[in-house]
């Protein structure tokens, strides 16, 4: 019994060895979500919103589309300072879902401008909150960065819907990918 373990970590520690990996490299990556804010604006009833221009260092690395769950969009970024900020949109009950994707925060009956919109600040244990109340949607930015990034993100929000066949995605017609500044073929 001692031989077969002795044979198995020898086996495991050659394997080690031969496997590439870097310890310096960072294990977050981000995501291209082109083909999804495409899929989005087709199916969504409402503009769905995607970020333009954010500050360099800023990084997508979740997206999701959920018709059957309110038609709830989901896209998630990491900060340069590596603070969690996230944009949410869906035409589910507005305080529900509030509630649901800040995981409890409360409103604070304050308002911040962003892009030229008043939006409503939610202070919560979890994540803080910009919630924008629009007909049959309801968008919010959330996340652990403060609420000037938060602003950052609700700033660079655009919303379009979906391009006409043949034509690429994306506000202004590139496809997004994990990194500000980039589009497919860069």
């Amino acid at each position: 019994m001692f031989q077969s373990m002795a044979v198995i970590c020898a086996a495991a520690a050659v394997i080690y060895l031969f496997v590439p990996h870097d310890e310096n490299a960072d294990p977050l990556k981000a995501v291209d979500y082109g083909v999804e804010l495409v899929t989005a604006q087709r199916a969504a009833p409402y503009p769905v919103a995607a970020p333009e221009g954010l500050p360099e260092g800023w990084r997508a690395t979740s997206v999701s589309y959920r018709r059957e769950e309110g038609n709830a969009w989901h896209l998630g970024y990491l900060t340069p300072e590596r603070e969690y900020v996230a944009v949410e949109q869906s035409t589910a009950d507005p305080k529900r879902y509030i509630g649901d994707v800040s995981h409890g925060a409360a409103a604070t009956g304050k308002t911040q401008q962003a892009g030229g919109r008043s939006w409503e600040r939610w202070e919560g244990d979890k994540y803080d909150a910009l919630v924008l109340r629009e007909k049959g949607v309801t968008t919010v930015v959330l996340g652990t960065a403060p609420f000037e990034q938060l602003a950052t993100m609700a700033a660079a929000l655009t919303s379009a819907q979906p391009a006409p066949s043949g034509a690429s995605g994306g506000p202004s017609g590139a496809v997004p990918s994990g990194e500000p500044g980039t589009s497919a073929g860069d």
